[in-house]
């Protein structure tokens, strides 16, 4: 790659590395999966850098690459195999303010458990639509399928998440 492309690319996986990383741990819920997801959808884009610079939905393009490696990553007969299911002991995070508290901060990690049971697709779709606040055009985009494919798939996975949360809380409170 030629020096001003090296240059674009290094500008662009800069301002959009976090962002894919974050999508990837709503997709997976393992950060160290999600470090590796971002990591590969990164080189997957470097290696077709001067075809898609010039498109001007270069954010999209992002997310669908990092979307079918995660989706390409779950496929592994491997992966099939692995069941985390030990609890993750407490720890302080230094990066919390005042402003989290600690019941917002249980009910985003019950949200999160709750979207970590859905199936594949519904999860992707409602990260892309609620957590990267794409419109239903842009995720069927991403997505590569037709906008009623991501109605019906957000519908179904709004009640699914619904469910699991309140199956969640169910949980808890016995």
């Amino acid at each position: 790659m030629r020096q001003p492309n090296e240059e674009s690319f290094r500008v662009f996986a800069v301002e959009h590395a976090a962002r894919l990383r974050r999508s990837a741990y709503l997709f997976c819920g393992d950060w160290h999966l999600a470090e590796d997801l971002m990591q590969s959808a990164l080189i997957k884009i470097y290696r077709s850098w001067t075809r898609v610079e010039k498109d001007e939905s270069l954010a999209n393009y992002s997310r669908t690459v990092l979307l079918r490696t995660w989706l390409d990553e779950k496929r592994r007969p491997w992966r099939r195999s692995e069941q985390s299911s030990a609890e993750v002991p407490e720890r302080l995070d230094e990066a919390r303010g005042p402003a989290d508290s600690p019941d917002r901060l249980w009910a985003r990690d019950l949200v999160h458990q709750g979207l970590l049971r859905l199936p594949p697709r519904q999860r992707a779709v409602l990260v892309l639509r609620y957590f990267d606040d794409l419109s239903v055009a842009e995720t069927a985009e991403v997505m590569g399928c037709s906008e009623g494919t991501v109605k019906s798939q957000t519908a179904r996975g709004l009640d699914a998440l619904r469910s699991s949360v309140s199956d969640l809380v169910g949980r808890v409170a016995s």
